[in-house]
């Protein structure tokens, strides 16, 4: 594994991208920043964090033999790892908000972006882009949901030391993945599914409000809604949110 670290980069994501279509580069090979100029979220949102205070890094990752329909194991594997990371340093009421956001109750610690090259039917490499609130004590007005483990846990947390547990849990869950253990990396995730089976009003991307209680993720990855009528439907990345009252 190398670490590259950096001070200012506009996207540690964009960073290793730019790397890997000029060079070969080890797998595992990772970029930690301390500020992002540009980083990003998912479908192009940013992702704002302060200097110095919080984890921001991104991960290269090469896979042998890993079917694009059995992407959503890949998050799986994603999610379970920063989750498991922040579970323990004992942060409470964790869950992961589908497809990969991590919550603590209901304020947002940190999000995903994972970008994958395909060949053929198959996912050939991957960029992980993670970026975790840790320190910072104040969040823009216009994200009334954002914290980090300072302000819930009130004190200061060591970041290489943070990002070496994450790490080791990414490790450990590939390997899951390279062997194949679909079922236990589902039971896993779905164990800490942010809102699983409890009824819940939700919003569609057409401002549509309707009931439901999401089931699980389809085998394409999208998030499945059980209906008031009982029937199932999925939605995919932005299509469906939760309805605030």
């Amino acid at each position: 594994m190398k670490i590259i670290k950096l001070d200012a980069i506009d996207s540690t994501n964009t960073f290793l991208k730019d790397m890997v279509s000029k060079m070969v580069i080890e797998d595992f090979t990772v970029a930690v920043a301390k500020t992002q100029t540009k980083g990003r979220g998912q479908i192009n949102s940013e992702w704002i964090v302060e200097e110095g205070k919080n984890l921001t890094f991104s991960v290269f990752s090469r896979f042998v033999d890993l079917k694009v329909e059995n992407h959503k194991y890949f998050n799986f594997c994603v999610s379970l790892s920063v989750f498991e990371a922040l579970e323990a340093v004992k942060l409470p009421n964790l869950t992961v908000k589908w497809p990969n956001d991590i919550l603590s109750g209901n304020k947002k610690l940190g999000g995903i972006l994972i970008e994958n090259t395909l060949k053929g039917s198959y996912i050939v490499s991957s960029i992980i882009g993670i970026g975790i609130n840790v320190n910072q004590d104040s969040f823009p007005k216009n994200l009334p949901n954002a914290s980090s483990l300072k302000k819930i846990l009130g004190k200061e947390f060591d970041l290489d030391v943070l990002l070496d547990i994450i790490l080791m849990k990414l490790k450990y869950y590939f390997d899951l993945l390279e062997k194949k253990e679909y079922s236990l990396l589902e039971k896993n995730y779905l164990k800490v599914l942010y809102k699983k089976n409890v009824p819940t009003m939700f919003k569609s991307s057409q401002n549509i409000l309707f009931m439901g209680k999401i089931i699980g993720v389809s085998k394409s990855g999208n998030l499945q809604i059980e209906l008031e009528n009982e029937t199932i439907q999925e939605f995919g990345l932005k299509e469906v949110s939760f309805a605030t009252l």
